[in-house]
């Protein structure tokens, strides 16, 4: 039996092209307890999720409550989705290198930008076949085998489509200084105009869009993982302009102040067992 827990696992050798990591979320509460809702925000991220145990169910745009099917494709988020996980939980999550969504499925990811698509309908019965057999297992290295082999299938049948412009979004990802659009499309050998829309396209939002969301990400985990780091340190820390710059942008992406988020984050499902997600 899989124990509660919340860890990321690296892929192998062979996938590490293709996929960043897989995340791991395992928690079992009461059967006479509600679940603490999951709140989660934009992250800088594509990704394939199996749910493997009981369902989980999201709260739509018109504030009604709906089942996640057993396997999600999420394009990128600008705005929070609010989750209810069932009682015995887990999902692990396909983290996804930048632009390989858009070679496996083979259509602007715009369409996916905050929203998801069920993945039996891009991928059947093979798909299917995959989350039966995840639901007859109890052991994590079983499961992860499993869906490492279904992904390297499906790379292996998608059209290598890897373009220059598909470096800016790696180096959005990893970089250590600004740079301006102008740079990023001379880099992926393409005008300004073409740059930006082959980005959209291949990511879902604007290689702008995209920077800020990587920016807000990467003050949110700070705070995280240095709970007694003040803002202003973090804003600095992670390039803002300055506090207000930073608080606008935690506004725009969650409706909530720094400070707010954080303390919301403190009711989070993993918080009841003493886990906090940092990575």
């Amino acid at each position: 039996m899989i124990p509660i827990l919340v860890r990321d696992i690296l892929p192998n050798a062979i996938l590490k092209k293709y996929v960043r990591k897989y995340q791991v979320f395992r928690f079992v509460f009461d059967k006479n307890i509600i679940p603490p809702i999951k709140h989660h925000y934009p992250r800088p991220e594509h990704s394939i999720t199996f749910y493997i145990k009981d369902p989980q169910k999201y709260q739509s745009s018109n504030l009604t409550t709906e089942p996640y099917p057993q396997c999600v494709i999420n394009g990128l988020q600008t705005f929070p989705v609010h989750r209810h996980a069932g009682n015995d939980f887990l999902a692990v999550k396909v983290i996804l290198q930048p632009s390989v969504l858009h070679q496996l499925l083979g259509f602007s990811l715009i369409k996916l930008t905050n929203t998801f698509v069920n993945a039996e309908e891009i991928w059947g019965s093979e798909l299917s076949s995959v989350c039966n057999q995840l639901k007859e297992i109890d052991e994590l290295p079983e499961i992860i085998t499993i869906i490492e082999n279904f992904i390297l299938i499906r790379i292996k049948k998608m059209k290598d489509d890897y373009q220059p412009i598909d470096k800016a979004s790696d180096w959005l990802l990893e970089k250590k200084s600004n740079v301006s659009i102008d740079w990023l499309a001379s880099q992926s050998c393409l005008s300004v105009r073409q740059f930006i829309r082959k980005f959209e396209d291949r990511i879902g939002v604007s290689a702008k869009t995209f920077d800020r969301i990587i920016r807000f990400d990467k003050a949110y985990r700070m705070k995280n993982r240095h709970p007694d780091y003040d803002w202003l340190l973090i804003a600095v820390s992670c390039n803002f302009h300055d506090y207000q710059h930073m608080v606008k942008d935690f506004k725009d992406f969650t409706n909530l102040t720094p400070s707010s988020l954080y303390e919301l984050e403190l009711n989070a499902p993993e918080r009841t067992f003493g886990l906090s997600y940092m990575t």
